[in-house]
């Protein structure tokens, strides 16, 4: 096996909001990848003491060892554990009903000798590679299919449609949202190699066009999961005008995980 993680702040003088982990069981079978995007809130407050980096920290750090430790447990339980734990961590001293509460997307894969499971929560993406090359993304395209009134600008969105029906989910602090991630199964003769990015890894082809996901993948496993990083850095930094409407970020914290099993 053979895994490759990059992981990038928006800028050096931010600290990163991503998390990004490979976990192996003591066993030596298998594996997994965590991967989460911390929601950068608006300012205004979130009716916490803590940062998003604390947040991502602890239920990343959760999602590790849960996901080696409980090889037994779906993943869809595993981030319900995670997020119940953080939240017991911080419920005394912060609200957690606040719609700004520290939250966050997930990508979660774990791989056996027999099966490969993997869970998507939000805008980050899984890209899956078959033995014969063909690269299937996995979404969670809710975010996406908002319509564009729904945006106060190209960054914010209306907090009425957060982890609400009719809108879209993110880890924060109740455990039921698990529920609503995409999730799936898939026998492990059918899968190469796995990638794990955060939206701003994801820009190269949702942001930018540069290529589409296949393009992506490719990309990473031959140059490194640096590379697309820099690739979506340089892309950014040559193009500010154009892809950055509405008051969105010009840089945004960037995580690649590769995993060739």
């Amino acid at each position: 096996m053979r895994t490759e993680l990059a992981s990038e702040p928006s800028d050096a003088d931010r600290p990163n909001e991503d998390f990004a982990a490979v976990g192996l069981p003591a066993s030596g079978q298998g594996g997994s990848v965590v991967v989460l995007d911390g929601v950068t809130p608006p300012k205004g407050g979130t009716g916490c003491l803590h940062s998003v980096p604390w947040f991502t920290a602890r239920l990343g750090g959760a999602l590790t060892e849960l996901t080696v430790s409980l090889l037994d447990v779906p993943l869809a339980d595993a981030l319900s554990h995670a997020i119940a734990r953080t939240a017991a961590a911080h419920a005394a001293t912060c609200d957690l009903s606040h719609p700004r509460t520290p939250q966050a997307t997930v990508v979660l894969a774990r791989w056996n000798p027999a099966t490969v499971e993997y869970l998507v929560l939000s805008d980050s993406a899984l890209l899956v590679e078959s033995p014969e090359g063909a690269v299937t993304p996995v979404l969670d395209d809710r975010l996406a299919l908002l319509p564009r009134s729904a945006l106060a600008t190209d960054a914010v969105v209306d907090a009425t449609l957060r982890n609400k029906e009719g809108g879209f989910f993110t880890a924060a602090a109740d455990p039921s949202v698990a529920a609503r991630a995409v999730t799936g199964t898939l026998p492990r003769g059918e899968v190469r190699a796995l990638a794990a990015l955060t939206d701003g890894a994801g820009r190269w082809v949702e942001r930018f066009q540069e290529g589409d996901w296949a393009d992506c993948f490719r990309l990473v496993r031959k140059e490194g999961a640096q590379a697309l990083v820099d690739r979506v850095r340089a892309l950014e930094r040559s193009d500010a005008a154009r892809a950055f409407p509405g008051g969105s970020k010009r840089h945004d914290d960037a995580t690649v995980v590769y995993a060739e099993l």
